[in-house]
């Protein structure tokens, strides 16, 4: 698929430094995720906390702490990659101070991850032991929570799907998985599950089939590359929301 042709006097939004800064700074989220396995498994154990945050009614202030400390794993993991490939760039063979800045740099992510942990104890606990009038109320917050977090959820299971499928494209374009068509199915499903209006939900998922169309007409993904985004966001929202705010959680399942 040919990318479309735009007039000389059209720059691409691609082509401004501003959206070049964004596009570097995923590509390097990109290639942590391939590249490195503990960077897979924060994203993955990050969308289980953040969704924990919402299965167990858990107040605004606390969801503001796991996520600020699953933002720190992520950062130091991602420092921690950018060292090992500088050492590996000016090193050719062992060196004793080589080896030291590789340790301290795993160090530094072993103490932000020890520091999510006991955030995450503080913040659960609540939730854990949260029952009668507490939970009462805090079901009446779901909402408010529900959006955020389960956007962020999706958006890491897509970053870590785009990662694990590594296919052709850069950060932002390209790849397996439409990121972005992911995340506008997710909001129009969000949109359709909260708003309970027919025409809402129906603008809202015609605005999410145009971000994809986009991506397709503008030779970025293909049809079956936004396709696949827009199930994993819808699904991933579908999902949460039944388990969360829909009828199985209310239940308690």
């Amino acid at each position: 698929m040919h990318p479309v042709r735009l007039p000389p006097n059209v720059k691409r939004i691609s082509d401004s430094r501003f959206w070049a800064a964004f596009q570097f700074a995923f590509h390097g989220i990109i290639y942590a995720a391939r590249s490195q396995r503990n960077m897979r498994i924060h994203l993955m154990l990050g969308a289980l906390a953040l969704f924990a945050t919402l299965y167990l009614r858990l107040d605004r202030s606390y969801v503001a702490l796991v996520v600020i400390a699953i933002v720190l794993v992520l950062g130091f993991e991602l420092i921690n990659t950018s060292v090992e490939a500088v050492v590996d760039l000016m090193t050719v063979a062992h060196h004793p101070l080589a080896k030291i800045a590789k340790d301290a740099a795993a160090g530094a992510v072993l103490v932000a991850s020890v520091g999510a942990l006991i955030i995450g104890y503080l913040a659960f606990y609540e939730g854990v032991t949260a029952a009668g009038a507490s939970v009462a109320v805090a079901v009446a917050g779901v909402p408010r929570n529900l959006v955020l977090v389960t956007l962020l959820v999706t958006l890491c299971l897509a970053v870590l799907a785009k990662a694990i499928a590594g296919r052709r494209g850069s950060a932002l374009q390209g790849g397996a998985i439409s990121i972005h068509a992911a995340l506008a199915f997710s909001g129009a499903t969000l949109i359709a599950f909260l708003g309970r209006n027919l025409l809402l939900a129906a603008l809202a998922y015609f605005l999410a089939f145009l971000v994809s169309q986009s991506r397709v007409e503008g030779g970025i993904h293909s049809a079956r590359e936004a396709l696949w985004g827009a199930l994993l966001g819808a699904g991933i929202t579908l999902t949460i929301y039944l388990l969360v705010g829909g009828p199985l959680g209310r239940l308690g399942l």
